[in-house]
């Protein structure tokens, strides 16, 4: 008996020395972690507040300098934005990039829905194979297609016209969106859709006043990735696009450049600030359905 009690005070002993060393060494590798993730911040940070300073900079300024936020901050960059860029005003690009963007937002969610919808609750011949060849085209680079897409809408004369820029979206020729709708739609019960045909639905009433409802995470989800892709996209009107007055926001940064290869630093960056503002006030009206459509898209129910 006295044994084990020496033993029991032992381990006990035992037991106390050791946690204050454990409870330290937690502490260490606490405060190690935050040092970590305080560094990797900071370095993902560094790149936005250095173009929030240099827009209060003036242009000579900026290039060389190892200073984040300027002595004597200046808002004259911000004020030339009012002038336009060229004589052609500001809103002008920012009413071309919104059109495009909500037209590509209507589009893939229009038609990507209806294709999803295609391959998860109508059986026809060859869905199999049509899908494997939808998903085959995300391993097409973009620029593979760039030159026949061209030729063929310049033969069509739908150069300098936003057509080319949208008619895929209308299409369902985005891949990734497809796949995404339909992954949720085989999630949804099938018996929702045994009901409503008993009831007399036919597809589109079904797809309209039930999967659509259904699929809103999904749905949101695609809007916001198309908005964000079509409000920077910078190739496709560059490349169909050659009337400055229908130029969009991104092409309206080049333009700071002038035909000698001089920058205005300045108000590129300042404009860059600005066109922030659409994409991060989109983005945080429907980050809740991000979330909920990326969380819930693979799973089946």
């Amino acid at each position: 008996m006295s044994l084990a009690r020496t033993g029991a005070r032992t381990g006990r002993g035992h037991r106390t020395r050791n946690a204050p060393r454990t409870g330290a060494a937690g502490r260490v590798g606490s405060v190690a972690w935050h040092l970590g993730a305080l560094a990797v911040l900071a370095v993902v940070l560094y790149p936005v507040v250095w173009v929030l300073g240099g827009s209060f900079k003036p242009n000579d300024e900026i290039v060389g300098s190892l200073e984040l936020f300027p002595t004597d901050p200046i808002t004259d960059n911000y004020r030339r934005l009012a002038d336009g860029i060229a004589d052609i005003p500001l809103t002008t690009f920012f009413g071309n990039s919104l059109l495009l963007a909500l037209g590509s937002v209507i589009g893939v969610t229009v038609s990507s829905s209806l294709a999803a919808y295609a391959f998860a609750k109508v059986g026809f011949a060859g869905r199999g194979l049509l899908f494997t060849l939808m998903i085959g085209t995300l391993l097409l680079p973009y620029h593979v297609l760039l030159i026949p897409q061209y030729v063929l809408f310049q033969k069509l004369e739908l150069i300098n016209t936003y057509t080319p820029l949208l008619l895929g979206k209308y299409l369902a020729t985005d891949a990734f969106f497809v796949f995404l709708m339909l992954q949720f739609m085989r999630g949804l019960p099938r018996e929702l859709d045994e009901a409503a045909r008993l009831d007399g639905c036919g597809h589109l009433r079904i797809y309209w006043s039930i999967v659509l409802p259904l699929c809103r995470p999904a749905l949101i989800t695609s809007a916001i990735f198309t908005f964000i892709n079509a409000w920077n996209d910078f190739l496709g009107p560059l490349i169909y696009l050659n009337e400055p007055e229908k130029y969009t926001v991104s092409l309206g940064l080049k333009m700071f450049v002038d035909q000698d290869g001089v920058a205005n630093y300045g108000g590129m960056i300042a404009m860059s600030l600005v066109a922030l503002l659409p994409v991060l006030a989109f983005f945080l009206a429907f980050q809740r359905h991000l979330i909920d459509g990326m969380a819930t898209s693979g799973l089946k129910g």
